[in-house]
């Protein structure tokens, strides 16, 4: 009985302790959460999408590219005028173009399909992780809050019940801005994704 009741002390002040850091972590998450906002909203007013001006592109790389004219499909490429990740890889095509460094132009792709998962990573770290903390937040001040409970202390009781819906609401705060702002960019990515392979098809670098 010495025994059980030492490891459930120990489970207890391991859980309690971990209180203060789950508050201070969801705290910053909160703030981080914001401030992706606000990167998301710049990223947002700099999004631009020409359909007639891609295809008019592509038309001229692909011609220059078949009369082995690469210094002038580069000039093409660099004429492009899309969202920033479409226009920036469209530009390193370009340099690669002009160094005749055609087999790299693939793996290029590849690294930009990597950065824009890892632009993903962010929002999706912190729509999966605040919600967990949150509800360790909510958890974790219960045990306090039974105990108060038993012994007729409602001023703990009422504490440690603030305690833990306030760290179920930030969680789920935190969490669904991360959620939204992973759907909205992931729809994103995917359509630059789709320009950038159309410019690929054009140079017939994937065959």
């Amino acid at each position: 009985m010495d025994a059980t009741s030492s490891l459930f002390g120990i489970l207890y002040t391991f859980s309690a302790s971990l209180l203060y850091p789950v508050i201070i972590i969801l705290i910053l998450l909160v703030v981080f959460s914001l401030m992706l906002i606000g990167e998301f909203l710049s990223e947002y007013a700099k999004r631009h999408r020409d359909i007639e001006n891609l295809e008019l592109c592509c038309n001229e790389v692909q011609e220059h590219i078949n009369s082995r004219e690469f210094e002038k499909a580069a000039g093409s490429l660099r004429t492009i005028n899309q969202n920033i990740m479409v226009m920036s890889f469209a530009a390193s095509v370009a340099d690669h173009l002009e160094k005749n460094m055609i087999p790299a132009i693939e793996w290029l792709s590849q690294e930009y399909e990597i950065k824009m998962a890892k632009r993903l990573e962010q929002t999706r770290i912190v729509a999966t992780i605040s919600p967990m903390l949150g509800l360790m937040g909510t958890l974790i001040p219960l045990g306090p809050a039974l105990i108060g409970l038993s012994q007729g202390n409602i001023e703990q009781l009422a504490n440690n019940l603030m305690i833990a819906f306030a760290t179920t609401v930030i969680g789920l705060f935190a969490g669904s801005i991360g959620y939204v702002l992973t759907q909205v960019r992931k729809r994103w990515y995917w359509q630059d994704m789709a320009d950038i392979d159309y410019i690929l098809d054009t140079l017939e670098v994937g065959e």
